[in-house]
């Protein structure tokens, strides 16, 4: 049983241009630059910072946000390498697919169907919400839920995943110009709010800037606390250096996303120049945004009125110095935050499932692709009805972390595929190189390991959960149906 075979890079370039079963190239870098900061800034930028500040960092949430966007940039660069090497969609899955073999490949792919499953719907939930409070705050009597057959139905995530599915289904290109504007939006009403909470902020509410570690306030029990003091036994702490890097852990839902323009490599216009300014781009854009919120939230009131709220956000802390009218502005802004990133989740599930259907790891026939359009339209319809429905009748925000733990692996497996793929194809020469030698991935893999290590106990008996249905899935259908295998033993 030859569970590790591994996938040439030629055949996976060759693989891309099968008829029927190939995408179109039509995205620029200015569309990989807005796809990743589409993805990212989204309703977390009004809330995820005020969080890990009132609860996890104080004001040096800012150092949480700087060790998040570094551990995203120096994973980035290992996408990058990758992506200017193999230009085919899949992502983390077929990068590991040429290194590392068919298993942990499969498992890299249903860690990406987790990751980007989970955050489509989680944040369609959300979307619904900000929907109903932006229709309380216009005094419209609109329901958010309705009851159908009996169930209670959220009609706001059915609804915008609907559409999207429909833009996406339409083609790569138009969707990517419906995210140019509905980003540029957003990125100036976050720009707005940033200027403005500016005039509010006091230098005092800055000190302490990390404020002394002490117990964490119980919870949850052990479930609850991170992995790494359950393991340890350590008590949890908040605030002091284990709260920074807590918060880190917490804010690096923010950076989620930069593997999904990744899985876009075969749509993307002259990939060995446009992938690598695209991702690098959008990252930079990104992390100056979220820095600028988080020193606007912390600076405007003290980190202990944030957390005194219960939930806060930047909407709190705007209430909390009286700016009431900046509440009805954020809301907008967070809708229209996460319509984009709707858009995009839904477009790289889509593709991480139609390259495992390539391979035949996952039924052929969700990796065929529209003649008119050239979209996986059957695949895409199957992600828009499940994510639909996730959001629309379960709790589905209780699995929140497992957005994080999903994506870490990805990384932490992407990282360390770069130094087995310049060994075992040192003839390679991809348009973009990741500097240092093996230092950066090797450092992007622990850094990426310890951030996994700090997430809830609870998310990693989740995860384990998953794996054991993904091994399930493999060893019922995707070993015995692998295209790779039935072309080895073909050729045997």
């Amino acid at each position: 049983m030859d569970l590790f075979r591994t996938k040439s890079v030629e055949q996976s370039i060759q693989d891309s241009d099968e008829k029927g079963h190939g995408l179109k190239r039509s995205l620029t870098t200015w569309d990989l630059m807005i796809m990743g900061v589409a993805v990212a800034v989204g309703a977390g930028i009004f809330s995820v910072g005020a969080q890990a500040a009132a609860f996890n960092a104080g004001p040096a949430v800012t150092i949480s946000f700087v060790l998040a966007a570094i551990t995203c940039a120096l994973a980035i660069m290992c996408y990058a390498e990758f992506a200017t090497a193999i230009p085919v969609a899949g992502s983390a899955y077929v990068f590991t697919y040429a290194t590392m073999g068919e298993l942990l490949a499969w498992i890299i792919g249903w860690n990406l169907i987790l990751e980007l499953l989970m955050a489509a719907a989680v944040i369609a939930k959300f979307w619904g919400v900000y929907l109903a409070d932006l229709f309380s705050a216009l005094d419209l009597a609109v329901p958010a839920e309705i009851s159908l057959l009996g169930l209670n139905l959220t009609w706001g995530p059915l609804l915008i995943v609907a559409v999207f599915t429909a833009v996406l289904i339409y083609g790569t290109k138009l969707s990517a110009r419906v995210n140019s504007v509905f980003t540029v939006i957003k990125i100036g009403i976050v720009l707005f709010v940033i200027v403005v909470g500016f005039f509010y902020v006091s230098p005092e509410n800055y000190t302490p800037f990390v404020p002394a570690s002490q117990p964490a306030a119980a919870s949850g029990g052990w479930a609850e606390q991170p992995f790494l003091s359950f393991l340890s036994g350590a008590s949890p702490a908040a605030f002091g250096f284990t709260g920074i890097i807590s918060g880190a852990a917490l804010v690096f839902f923010a950076f989620i996303g930069f593997d999904v323009v990744a899985t876009s490599a075969e749509e993307v216009k002259n990939p060995s120049r446009t992938l690598p300014r695209g991702i690098f781009a959008g990252l930079a854009v990104v992390s100056v945004l979220y820095i600028l919120v988080t020193l606007v939230v912390t600076g405007m009131v003290p980190y202990t009125e944030l957390g005194a709220s219960g939930a806060p956000s930047l909407a709190t802390a705007f209430q909390l110095v009286g700016a009431d009218w900046a509440a009805g502005i954020i809301s907008l802004g967070s809708l229209i935050g996460l319509t984009t990133v709707i858009m995009v989740l839904l477009m790289g599930l889509a593709r991480v499932i139609f390259a495992l259907s390539r391979d035949g790891l996952l039924p052929r026939g969700l990796s065929r692709t529209s003649d008119r359009h050239g979209t996986p339209a059957r695949t895409q319809v199957l992600c828009g009805v499940v994510v639909a429905l996730l959001a629309g009748f379960t709790q589905v925000e209780v699995l929140a972390e497992m957005i994080n733990i999903g994506t870490l692996t990805a990384f932490i497996t992407v990282s360390l595929g770069i130094i087995v793929l310049r060994r075992k194809r040192p003839d390679l020469t991809p348009a973009f190189r990741v500097p240092f030698g093996k230092v950066i991935p090797l450092a992007s893999a622990a850094l990426c390991l310890y951030l996994m290590f700090n997430l809830a106990t609870i998310t990693w008996l989740f995860f384990a959960g998953w794996l054991v249905v993904g091994f399930a899935i493999y060893f019922a259908y995707g070993y015995r149906h692998s295209r790779l295998r039935v072309e080895q033993r073909t050729a045997v």
